[in-house]
């Protein structure tokens, strides 16, 4: 699938504020400068700046632009439903998989059942993926794909997108997720994969369904702490009383 201007902008930006040709606290140029270094419509900026922000990259003060903020991890968007390999792609993170199990199952991994105990029975496929950083584990990513909707998975997808496989091969529709952010004492596994002194992690649990609101896959996402913020925006509704 062909990259959008917005998403080369975006990356191009996102470059610049890892490489530190922004620093946090100064503003980007404004949207008029942009359109014209870019050769873009204002819209095209913009959809790329709101990229930014839901990164958490970016801040929008009105009347005076956008403001880099500070990026001492990378930024993981809760709200939203961004795949690895997305992330990567937007933050520019050079990063790499490796897949480290891939296997068909009759149920649920144990760790699957203690951490989601309402799911019943039911066979699907296991995934583990390390994820690096500049040859750094910074995450563990476990799934289980339900089958069906998905009853095979090549490791060529694994290593590099399960979603773009999910939606560009088997054309399925992902929607939506329910995730719960916790910190984990991990097994001693996990902990040597990660490369961490610390026998804690981030994890990130999450229901992911598709837009018939079928569940497609169970997530336990094992987070370096020292790497990685979460980020979410929310606007205030007001409610009368």
């Amino acid at each position: 699938m062909a990259e959008s201007k917005s998403d080369i902008i975006a990356q191009d930006i996102a470059a610049k504020i890892q490489h530190h040709q922004y620093e946090a606290g100064d503003f980007l140029l404004s949207e008029s400068k942009l359109t014209t270094l870019y050769g873009s419509s204002r819209e095209t900026v913009r959809k790329a700046l709101n990229q930014l922000t839901a990164l958490g990259l970016i801040q929008k003060i009105k009347g005076k632009g956008s403001i880099v903020l500070d990026l001492e991890k990378y930024s993981f968007p809760i709200s939203g439903i961004t795949s690895f390999a997305e992330l990567n792609k937007s933050l520019n993170m050079h990063a790499q998989t490796k897949v480290i199990t891939l296997k068909k199952m009759t149920d649920l991994p144990k760790m699957f059942k203690e951490k989601f105990p309402e799911q019943k029975k039911q066979a699907g496929i296991y995934v583990e993926r390390l994820r690096l950083i500049d040859d750094e584990p910074v995450v563990l990513d476990c799934d289980y794909l339900f089958s069906p909707p998905i009853d095979d998975l090549p490791k060529e997808a694994a290593e590099n997108s399960i979603y773009d496989y999910i939606e560009n091969k088997l054309g399925l529709d992902i929607s939506y997720a329910t995730k719960v952010i916790t910190v984990e004492k991990i097994d001693d596994k996990c902990q040597k994969l990660l490369q961490l002194e610390d026998s804690l992690a981030v994890l990130v649990a999450s229901h992911n369904f598709l837009n018939d609101t079928t569940l497609f896959q169970l997530t336990l996402s094992f987070h370096n702490p020292s790497k990685f913020k979460f980020v979410d925006f929310a606007r205030r509704q007001k409610i009368k009383l």
